[in-house]
C-alpha cells in the first residue's frame, strides 16, 4: 500500500522545460546556429549530463561567447515565457487526492532549492510538499537515485510504498534506480523519449485517478 508520493518538479508540475529550450533556441538562431533538440532532450532531468550549451554554441559558430551578457538576455526571455505558467493538467487533483488519501507528498528535484521555491511559490504549491530533495542537497542528480532516496527517508517510507511522478528518461531512471513505482506523464519536450523504465505511462495525470495506483 502506498503512503508517499514523490513529484518532480520540471516538467511534472509546470512545463518550464519548453520555455527553457525556446530561450536557448532563440540565443543560437541570433548567432545563425541551431540547436538541436535531440541533444538538448539528454540533459532535461538532470544537472549531471555535461552538456554546456555555452561551449556548445562556440564550437558551433567558432565564435566566443558572452556568456554573462547571454545569460542575462536568456533568463528575461525565459522569465516572459514563463510568466503565464500554471500547473500541468492533472497536478492539483492529484495534489488533493494525496492529501484526502492522507498520503505524505514530496518532491524529488534536479533543480536547486531556489528554483523550486520559486516556482512553488508562484503557483501556490509550496504548502503541499513536507519534503523538497533538490540537486544542493545530494551529491548525484538524476539519473542516480540520491535525490529519491533522500524524500523517501524524509517521508519515512520505503521504496515499495511510494509513488513518483516524473516526465523525462533522467526522472524515469533515477526512480526506477531508487526501486520506486513510477508514473510518467511526459511534457511537449519529451513526448517524444523512449521511458522504458516508466511503470505506467499517461498524456496527463487528468486521464486517471491517483488511488488507481495505490495498489499497484
Amino acid at each position: 500500500m502506498r503512503k508517499a508520493i514523490i513529484f518532480d518538479l520540471d516538467g511534472t508540475i509546470l512545463d518550464t522545460e519548453t520555455p527553457e529550450f525556446v530561450s536557448w533556441q532563440e540565443v543560437y538562431a541570433a548567432r545563425g546556429a541551431t540547436l538541436d533538440q535531440s541533444l538538448w532532450a539528454q540533459a532535461i532531468g538532470t544537472t549531471d549530463s555535461g552538456f554546456d550549451p555555452y561551449a556548445h554554441l562556440e564550437n558551433l559558430t567558432g565564435e566566443p561567447v558572452d556568456r554573462p551578457s547571454v545569460r542575462a538576455t536568456r533568463r528575461a526571455r525565459f522569465d516572459e515565457l514563463m510568466a503565464a505558467a500554471e500547473p500541468r493538467d492533472g497536478i492539483v487533483p492529484w495534489l488533493d487526492e494525496a492529501r484526502d488519501l492522507g498520503l505524505r507528498i514530496g518532491l524529488a528535484s534536479s533543480s536547486g532549492l531556489a528554483w523550486v521555491t520559486r516556482f512553488l511559490e508562484a503557483l501556490e504549491l509550496r504548502d503541499r510538499f513536507e519534503v523538497l530533495a533538490t540537486r544542493d542537497r545530494v551529491n548525484h542528480s538524476k539519473p542516480a537515485p540520491d535525490l529519491y532516496e533522500l524524500a523517501l527517508s524524509e517521508l519515512g517510507a520505503q521504496p515499495a510504498e511510494a509513488l513518483a511522478v516524473e516526465d523525462s528518461p533522467n526522472g524515469v531512471a533515477a526512480a526506477n534506480a531508487a526501486d520506486v513505482f513510477c508514473v510518467a506523464v511526459p511534457n511537449p519536450m519529451t513526448v517524444g523519449l523512449a521511458l522504458p523504465g516508466a511503470n505506467v505511462v499517461l498524456g496527463s495525470l487528468a486521464d486517471r485517478r491517483l488511488r488507481d495506483f495505490l495498489d499497484a
